[in-house]
């Protein structure tokens, strides 16, 4: 069950004025990633900070560069050791990989694995809800006991569904479909002895799929999901597609429905809620500055206490090579985001 904890706004409001007093400010470019160790917030068994929020990053998307050493350049870039390091896998792929346990297991920056599984693969949501993919589940599972036993890690189990649901009953791959996928996954792996795993299901959140009439179809239920995620963006580039700030990312409303974040509180009382992709991006060639974008986070962050985590999603070309969502696009992009990672709203110790 999930143990809810108290978001301490005061502490909030303090990183808040710290970060426009300027008190931290950018670092030089050759700075080492700050560290969280000292802080005073902690996570709990659901890996829920009592205090602040937590960061983390996935690097090197579409590069096909290893993504720890996407994840360590990006770090530096930033000036910020990320707490939480995304990483994205499918079918019988065998992870955690020995890069990922490294990057857990370092002694002086150890982060959290968010590990992205597409159990599915190769298949559909029906065959896997059915045990059809059991021994998949199983051998994960395993491997989890037997190389990772000993520390807590998140697993995302097919990120941004709604962009896969097929309306066809026939399909495999209806919304009730995923909810009944996810729930078995979820309910075997607990069953075998995964006790380290904090599940997370995470949405695309865009405003078309929220409209339909299947959305709400998707929750596969509060006994087995530990933290409600979002993949959302926004656009630097004005006039352009989702142009915006921070909170449009984060409340996107779907047409005479409620926003995402507004929707998640009001019917999942008490769940944590993670920005598991969230970037700031504008069209190849076309550079824009994203301060106005990275700016606008802390604020946001003040007003929406149920976010416990923001994890961002670096790369220099999307899936469609069309959208840069680099922190780096700019010099002046670099230094406002520089100066959001510097700030110690995100300093929270993992237990």
């Amino acid at each position: 069950m999930l143990r809810k904890s108290v978001y301490s706004l005061a502490a909030m409001i303090a990183g808040l004025g710290a970060a426009f007093a300027g008190t931290a400010g950018a670092q030089a470019a050759d700075a080492q990633p700050t560290t969280a160790a000292k802080s005073a917030c902690v996570t709990d068994a659901k890996l829920v900070p009592s205090c602040n929020v937590l960061w983390g990053a996935a690097a090197g998307g579409f590069t096909g560069k290893p993504r720890d050493l996407e994840l360590k350049s990006w770090e530096k870039l930033s000036g910020r050791t990320s707490t939480i390091f995304h990483t994205y896998h499918k079918g019988d792929e065998k992870f955690p990989t020995a890069g990922e346990i490294a990057m857990s297991s370092d002694p002086a920056h150890p982060r959290v694995l968010l590990m992205n599984w597409r159990v599915e693969y190769g298949s559909n949501w029906r065959n896997v809800a059915a045990g059809k993919l059991d021994r998949r589940i199983d051998a994960f599972a395993s491997r989890v006991k037997s190389t990772y036993a000993n520390k807590k890690f998140f697993l995302i189990l097919n990120h941004e569904p709604e962009d896969d649901v097929r309306t066809d009953a026939r399909s495999g791959m209806t919304a009730k479909d995923f909810a009944a996928s996810f729930r078995h996954v979820i309910k075997r792996l607990r069953a075998q002895g995964v006790n380290n795993m904090v599940s997370v299901v995470a949405y695309m959140g865009n405003e078309k799929w929220m409209a339909q009439s299947w959305w709400k179809d998707l929750y596969p239920g509060n006994d087995v999901v530990d933290w409600i995620g979002l993949d959302s963006y926004v656009s630097s580039e004005p006039g352009y597609y989702h142009h915006g700030l921070f909170g449009d990312a984060v409340n996107r409303r779907a047409p005479g429905g409620d926003g995402f974040y507004d929707w998640a509180v009001k019917n999942h009382k008490g769940k944590p809620i993670m920005m598991a992709e969230w970037g700031a991006y504008h069209r190849i060639n076309r550079v824009f500055d994203k301060s106005a974008q990275f700016n606008s986070v802390l604020p946001e962050l003040a007003k929406r206490p149920a976010i416990k985590a923001i994890v961002y999603f670096d790369t220099k070309r999307d899936q469609f090579g069309d959208r840069d969502i680099s922190i780096n696009s700019s010099a002046r992009s670099l230094t406002t985001f520089r100066k959001l990672a510097a700030n110690p709203l995100f300093n929270v110790q993992v237990r």
